[in-house]
């Protein structure tokens, strides 16, 4: 073999396609619903964007970035997430003077993460994520959640569970830092070496940490919750009172921080309980500061992010069965030149009429061409030989239901309206 795929990354072939448009499909409408237009921002970005936005004292930014010096000596980097670059997108093309708020959403977002690969994680991910700028009431960042609530159950996921928490503000969090580093640095001696190091920086960032023995030297840390100001609570009471206005189960959780720097206020995460164990399946919050950090106006956003990778992979663990769609509704033999171009055609009138068909165009006898219809699911067949050439007459065979029906050779809409009504029978 002349070289393999690079490590971290996965080919969607075309026998998985259909698994991602079933999603791909069901997002859409959601989104379609709720308001929201599409965003498609570039692969890569330059990197001073995402050291202003997602944080110098992050893991992503540490240790997970691909970044390199292009041609002109600029450092550019691959996206590792999709907010960053709907930010500066939002700022850059003028939107910020429209009418507020901007709703977007982006929808399979290649990001990329320098990380170990396994199951559910890759190197090379995609993104489903919605962005919404210029609401700072607490009943968007419920819309939001539900939004994602309702999409993930959809999807047939099992035993999920909303996790909410609140981060607080620039003004609260300082005050919490200080407890925070208080507390850490009692127990400096048997944090890892990243966390002693954060803890100076950005404290929160230990709460973070996945190290076992850093996790567990954290367990009764100050929690953000105590030190909440007035408006930061309020803030948080609301989100739980819309909550539980749309009955949407949820369970404050003091340790969830998320692992990017621009959030504030409301974070969450939706987990998806499994027999393999707790994996979650979407995760987002409020950023009111990062519009104005990335240089834009004073403009308050919130949004969450789905790996799509991620996301078909509970679905499978969940027990989901994906329809696989039939590849065509019609096949059309042929036998001879003759008969072959009037195949070809047929072929190119129907499918004008919105018909999935196809032909043979690698000289298999009949027979065979019959095996490959079988192979691509075709609902129907048509065979057309000398006879039928001569005659202007085919007859359109049902393989469900083992009839045929003659039609004129020439009454392309009328095989395309009998293909359609018993297609559209069987959906």
């Amino acid at each position: 073999m002349l070289t393999q795929a690079p490590k971290g990354t996965h080919d969607v072939t075309v026998k998985e396609s259909y698994k991602w448009q079933y999603v791909e499909e069901r997002i859409r409408k959601m989104t379609a619903l709720c308001g929201l237009r599409e965003i498609r921002t570039p692969t890569f970005e330059h990197t001073e964007l995402f050291l202003r936005s997602v944080g110098n004292t992050t893991d992503v930014v540490q240790k997970e970035m691909y970044t390199f010096l292009d041609k002109g000596g600029r450092s550019i980097t691959l996206k590792p997430e999709g907010t960053a670059s709907v930010v500066r997108s939002f700022i850059e093309s003028g939107m910020v003077s429209e009418s507020m708020p901007a709703k977007m959403y982006y929808l399979t977002m290649p990001n990329f993460r320098y990380e170990k690969p396994q199951k559910g994680r890759l190197r090379e991910f995609h993104q489903f994520g919605v962005e919404v700028f210029g609401a700072s009431l607490p009943t968007e960042d419920a819309e939001l959640i539900g939004m994602a609530w309702d999409l993930t159950h959809e999807l047939g996921i099992s035993g999920l569970q909303l996790h909410i928490n609140s981060i607080g503000c620039p003004s609260c969090r300082a005050k919490y830092n200080q407890a925070l580093k208080a507390y850490l640095a009692e127990r400096r001696d048997g944090l890892c070496k990243n966390c002693r190091e954060r803890m100076e920086r950005n404290p929160m960032r230990v709460l973070d940490c996945k190290e076992k023995t850093c996790q567990q030297l954290t367990e009764d840390a100050p929690r953000m919750l105590d030190y909440l100001c007035e408006d930061c609570a309020k803030h948080f009471e609301g989100l739980k009172n819309a909550l539980e206005a749309v009955q949407i189960p949820f369970t404050v959780d003091p340790g969830i921080v998320r692992g990017l720097d621009y959030y504030t206020r409301t974070v969450f995460e939706i987990i998806a309980s499994l027999p393999e164990g707790e994996l979650t399946v979407c995760g987002g919050g409020r950023y009111d500061n990062l519009i104005e950090e990335v240089g834009g106006p004073s403009l308050p956003g919130v949004g969450f992010g789905m790996g799509m990778e991620r996301l078909l992979m509970v679905m499978e663990l969940s027990g989901v069965e994906i329809p696989n769609p039939p590849m065509l509704d019609l096949y059309v033999a042929s036998a001879g030149e003759n008969a072959r171009m009037a195949a070809f055609v047929l072929c190119k009138k129907l499918r004008a009429l919105n018909i999935r068909c196809d032909m043979d165009h690698v000289g298999r006898s009949l027979k065979a061409q019959f095996k490959y219809a079988d192979k691509c699911d075709a609902s129907f067949a048509i065979t057309i030989g000398d006879n039928e050439l001569d005659a202007r007459q085919i007859q359109l065979r049902d393989f469900s239901s083992h009839t045929e029906l003659p039609f004129s050779l020439d009454d392309v809409a009328g095989i395309a309206a009998a293909i359609r009504g018993k297609v559209q029978n069987d959906q």
